[in-house]
């Protein structure tokens, strides 16, 4: 009947803003996915990582499931969201970053499958981060959530970027085309 449950047990319309942030974390989950696959193949050390991506992102999709004005105490406690997974995401951003050499213009999506497969998840991180942060700013979603998708999507541009270098593969950079 177009409907859903959330985790609460509250009926929504299936459009409601909820599934629809739902929706792009588990497309966000999918690409990584495929990131992760592209990577493993070339060996990459940082798969691992990927994975555990993917995990904290079911607890994201938890959270986002459990809207804070239905939920119980015992809801927000089983699907709260803490700033550890931030402050994790934060420390592998700086070791990747410490390796590349400095950005000096902007680049386009590229530097071989696992590169271009990265930055894509970028771009469906950005696009999760923008269906969850309404969700925050109407009290509906913990804080912690938007923080740790906006770092997610640093973590997958600098992790692109390593990538491209370890496989030595080439960023294209961006030309202002002649008009």
């Amino acid at each position: 009947k177009g409907f859903s449950s959330t985790f609460t047990g509250e009926r929504r319309p299936k459009g409601d803003r909820i599934f629809e942030a739902l929706g792009a974390t588990d497309e966000l989950s999918s690409a990584i996915g495929l990131a992760g696959e592209f990577s493993s193949e070339k060996g990459h050390t940082f798969v691992d990582q990927l994975h555990k991506v993917q995990c904290m992102l079911q607890d994201v999709g938890s959270n986002l499931a459990t809207p804070l004005s239905s939920a119980r105490e015992a809801h927000r406690k089983r699907t709260s969201f803490s700033e550890k997974p931030i402050l994790e995401l934060e420390q592998w951003i700086d070791s990747y970053s410490e390796q590349l050499p400095p950005l000096r213009a902007f680049i386009l999506p590229s530097g071989g499958r696992s590169s271009a497969a990265l930055h894509f998840s970028r771009a469906v991180c950005r696009r999760a981060e923008r269906c969850v942060v309404p969700l925050v700013q109407a009290g509906e979603a913990d804080p912690n959530v938007a923080k740790y998708l906006n770092r997610l999507s640093d973590y997958l541009f600098v992790l692109a970027r390593y990538a491209a270098m370890k496989e030595g593969k080439e960023e294209k950079i961006y030309i202002k085309p002649e008009l």
